[in-house]
């Protein structure tokens, strides 16, 4: 049997960032099969407090630092230092979502990272960039909502007032910004042998998001087309007799299938829908047409019309009727692994396949400090000085 392909086998992460973005960036990593080592301090990483948790262990923790080894230090001290600098020198990446200067504070200079390894590939995440007034604000993913637009982009329906997202959007899709720049780093790094520094900024990543569609009116510059209505201002769920529904129908074929689907082809021919552009501009009375055709049928009756009719349509799921939905548990998008003393964990998988093939499934998330002396030993520290530097407090183990 042919052992599992992990295209990042061999690679080695050192993870000093915390909450969200940085996490999730070096655990997409790990599921490819780097080795993670994330580097806490004595208290923990924030989002061991977020979400529902056994001890140490939040739901979102595991989530975001799956497959991980963990150790736990006081950075502030020298001793620590020392260590981590020992770490970095057998690295392939180090990830850090520090504001400016954080890094420079702990004695890991780009010119002592340089000196330590010259082949290291140096990730560092901030809220705003590194220069300019705002590089030194501290920056959650709401702030960045509101700066770049995403908040403004889903306004609450009745009020037209701007809505936060409730999920970290802006960290996640910053992740992956990040993630893939590794990657390509490390791609780079195969053909000339050189290490880099990589910033990437939420806010930079959330405008790249934005632009294709929340912000196509203001891409022209010169002589400017007429404004284009909203993207999705006319993509609101479609109420059922028992649920809802959402649909997108861009194409002609689609449209005039949704309407065939609904018994009213008839609505396909009124010159007011006869193209894209036309729907969006009337796209207030579309809507009071087709919602009353909407209502007037059960999910699953839309559902068995619109698919007779390639038309592309999703019953609107609850959070905990996602995890019956018949699409996710055929593609096994969600696993239940066994993780040690927390029991059975949900998680979901990695979004790519590679020939076919999920990869293999992830691995638990560390209590604070579990890998702490484990790691140490591998770095040729003995148990008395381990235990040493756990009396000083310096690690956690």
């Amino acid at each position: 049997m042919n052992p599992p392909f992990l295209p990042l086998s061999g690679v080695r992460v050192v993870d000093l960032s915390t909450v969200f973005s940085g996490p999730l960036a070096a655990a997409v990593l790990a599921d490819q099969g780097a080795q993670v080592i994330k580097v806490e301090s004595l208290e923990g990483d924030t989002s061991r407090m977020i979400g529902p948790a056994k001890g140490d262990l939040s739901a979102t923790f595991i989530a975001a630092n799956r497959g991980k080894r963990a150790m736990a230090m006081d950075l502030k001290q020298s001793a620590a230092q020392k260590i981590l600098l020992e770490l970095i020198g057998k690295a392939d990446v180090l990830i850090n979502n520090f504001r400016p200067g954080v890094m420079a504070r702990l004695g890991l200079s780009d010119p002592i990272l340089r000196q330590t390894n010259p082949r290291l590939i140096r990730l560092s995440i901030t809220g705003f960039g590194t220069q300019g007034e705002a590089a030194q604000e501290k920056v959650y993913d709401a702030v960045i909502q509101a700066v770049a637009g995403v908040a403004a982009t889903q306004r609450n329906p009745i009020t037209g007032q701007p809505t936060m997202l409730a999920t970290a959007w802006c960290d996640k899709l910053t992740a992956l910004n990040a993630s893939q720049a590794v990657v390509a780093a490390l791609y780079a790094r195969e053909k000339d042998g050189q290490g880099r520094r990589i910033d990437v900024s939420m806010l930079d990543a959330t405008l790249a998001f934005q632009w294709p569609d929340a912000m196509y009116n203001h891409v022209f510059m010169d002589n400017a087309p007429p404004v284009f209505p909203e993207f999705g201002v006319n993509q609101k769920h479609w109420p059922t007799r028992d649920g809802g529904v959402a649909t997108m129908s861009p194409q002609q074929a689609e449209f005039k299938g949704q309407c065939m689907a609904l018994d009213r082809a008839d609505i396909a021919d009124d010159p007011r829908f006869a193209s894209l552009p036309l729907r969006n501009h009337n796209g207030k009375a579309l809507r009071q047409l087709l919602e009353p055709l909407m209502a007037s049928f059960t999910t699953d009756e839309l559902l068995e019309r619109f698919h007779r009719f390639n038309v592309p349509i999703g019953r609107i799921n609850e959070r905990h009727e996602v995890l019956q939905d018949p699409h996710v548990v055929h593609s096994q998008s969600l696993v239940e692994m066994d993780h040690g003393d927390v029991g059975r964990v949900r998680l979901a998988q990695h979004a790519a396949l590679f020939d076919g093939q999920r990869l293999p499934l992830p691995q638990p998330a560390a209590h604070l400090g579990e890998h702490s002396q484990e790691i140490l030993m591998e770095l040729g520290y003995s148990r008395v000085q381990i235990q040493d530097l756990a009396d000083r407090q310096i690690i956690k183990v």
